[in-house]
């Protein structure tokens, strides 16, 4: 472990973002039918895929870091 506080630095941020897609979705599934009447599931939908890629590809990011030394 060559700098610990740089690597939490990286890895809680990207953490969080897991707990907050984690509450998107859990809020898009108990409101579902709340959104699909005003019309906005659809954006909510897109909202929590694009955190969840972004997210997916943070923690490949973070990983290929860590395999190459630099975290």
């Amino acid at each position: 472990m060559k700098n610990n506080k740089l690597r939490i630095a990286w890895i809680l941020p990207n953490v969080l973002m897991y707990l907050l897609l984690a509450a998107i979705t859990a809020f898009i599934v108990l409101q579902a039918e709340g959104l699909r009447e005003s019309g906005e599931l659809i954006i909510y939908v897109i909202m929590a895929l694009l955190l969840g890629l972004v997210t997916v590809a943070g923690s490949f990011r973070i990983r290929h870091w860590v395999k190459q030394g630099k975290l």
